[in-house]
């Protein structure tokens, strides 16, 4: 009997990583793989933790024959088990964006392999390098759901109807993982580090509404890996392949990253900016008013302010050229602390990664610090769990996250910031310029205001009305009409049934 060919994949594995990974730019991408020659010593070394923790267990019980008493066979095992090395049979690597197609051809395709879906200034795949972010994803584990005995195919088939239900944009790109699917959203564009809290709302909201697909809600995160079209998943011996390409006149379907924030985020870029304007004018009036509940928008808030502050450190250590010469004594515990504050206060990180990119943070800025890591930030790591389990402090009757939230003065006061150092960071500012760039703003304001032609703008408002009810005319959905227009779905209705 003839063996059955393997399925093809719509596009190779370089084709498929160019989607979302520029060789023409410059910045870094990384590799992860399973190299057999580590596999029997990595074994061989979890066998003997394995032993050592049975040891253990038995000196410490004193219903045990090897009973210790003393302790000291106990102190002793636990000092082997400190000093054991931990190997990993993946090895992993950094490479320029312009090497990508010479290095993922030269790959062993039987190998199982992963690939960074984020752009990083540094030969690290750490959050606190990122550079620029080209699409959204989410890893679906549907081998764990009810459909696990479905065909890739037909669950692909099964995911795109449930998308259209939804009113979610078609994916560009559905994966088949070996044993899962890989849901891929390309953008028209790249999505700079400073727009992070949004796509990770928008990653949050993905992987929320494919919960019932079996979507991996630790994949979701700008570091992530996964795995490469053309590889082998060895768990499964399937090949990884592009079971399904959104192509439309010859072009894989991308998107603006504002159109799919808002389809997917319950609260969208109008709602937001009507709240933003609300606000302005309550300070102004100097009136406490009662609002409504607003969905995510104060937790995006939030997270975007811590963003900002840790954006504000790393250029504050530019600035004064600490990412050439280090960090001088009397700073070094402080930036670190507070950098990795704000980036687990952002949600850009899970706490189960805080010393890696604490890690990645020292190298960078003070390779010769002495201090143990772990002891510098043990108590913001406690701080960290209590945050991700949703606990609150609470201060003078307001509730507060667990995680530092400092005044603006006292960053200030920490790092001894400067007036003109003032003048170049974004939100750690003093009252004086905050209200230098509050009353800059409103002045470019009236300026805009008063150079908008109003007959410009009724003609063209106009003629987006005309195009939406031919396009209406010819058959189009709503949703279409709004991608085409590029504006909202209540906009496409105003256009259509407003005065008729």
């Amino acid at each position: 009997m003839l063996a059955l060919p393997e399925p093809c994949s719509l596009l190779s594995g370089v084709e498929e990583a160019s989607l979302y990974h520029d060789a023409g730019q410059h910045g870094f991408f990384s590799l992860l793989w399973c190299d057999p020659a580590n596999v029997p010593l990595v074994e061989r070394l979890r066998q003997e933790k394995r032993q050592l923790k049975l040891k253990l267990v038995a000196v410490q019980d004193p219903a045990s024959d090897h009973y210790d008493s003393t302790g000291d066979l106990a102190n002793a095992l636990e000092v082997k088990l400190s000093q054991c090395p931990k190997l990993t049979p993946k090895v992993q690597k950094s490479y320029r964006l312009s090497e990508m197609p010479r290095v993922i051809e030269s790959l062993d395709p039987d190998r199982d392999t992963w690939i960074s879906q984020a752009e990083f200034i540094r030969p690290n795949r750490r959050v606190v390098y990122l550079l620029r972010l080209n699409l959204c994803f989410v890893d679906l584990d549907t081998y764990k759901t009810l459909w696990k005995g479905y065909r890739p195919d037909e669950m692909a088939n099964l995911l795109r109807g449930f998308c259209q239900d939804e009113d979610i944009p078609d994916p560009s790109l559905i994966l088949f993982s070996g044993r899962g699917l890989q849901v891929k959203w390309l953008f028209d564009r790249p999505l700079p580090r400073a727009a992070l809290p949004r796509w990770n709302a928008v990653q949050k909201q993905l992987v929320a509404t494919l919960e019932r697909f079996g979507a991996d809600p630790g994949a979701r995160d700008a570091s992530r890996l996964l795995r490469l079209v053309d590889t082998i998943n060895t768990r499964s011996g399937e090949r990884v392949r592009v079971l399904w390409v959104n192509e439309s006149q010859g072009e894989i379907r991308q998107y603006g990253f504002e159109y799919l924030t808002e389809c997917i985020l319950p609260v969208d870029r109008d709602i937001i900016r009507k709240e933003r304007e609300a606000r302005e004018k309550r300070r102004e009036s100097l009136q406490l008013l009662q609002g409504g509940k607003t969905g995510n928008l104060r937790a995006f808030s939030g997270r975007q302010l811590a963003w900002d502050r840790l954006e504000d450190l790393r250029t504050l250590a530019k600035l004064r050229a600490w990412t050439e010469i280090g960090i001088p004594h009397g700073y070094r515990s402080k930036y670190i602390h507070w950098c990795l504050n704000f980036l687990l206060l952002s949600g850009a990180v899970h706490s189960s990664q805080l010393f890696h990119e604490a890690q990645a943070l020292v190298r960078e800025v003070c390779p010769d610090f002495t201090k143990e890591v772990r002891s510098v930030l043990s108590t913001l790591y406690r701080k960290a769990q209590a945050y991700e389990a949703g606990e609150k402090v609470e201060f003078n009757g307001r509730h507060y996250p667990p995680l530092y939230t400092p005044r603006n003065s006292t960053l200030m006061g920490l790092f001894d910031i400067t007036g003109e150092e003032v003048r170049r960071l974004k939100t750690i500012v003093t009252p004086e310029e905050a209200a230098e760039r509050d009353a800059e703003r409103h002045r470019h304001k009236r300026r805009e205001v008063g150079a908008v032609d109003r007959a410009v703008y009724l003609e063209t408002a106009e003629q987006r009305r005309v195009e939406a009810r031919l396009r209406r005319a010819k058959g189009e959905s709503l949703r279409q009409i709004a991608e085409a227009l590029e504006v909202s779905l209540d906009t496409v209705k105003t256009y259509l049934y407003r005065g008729v």
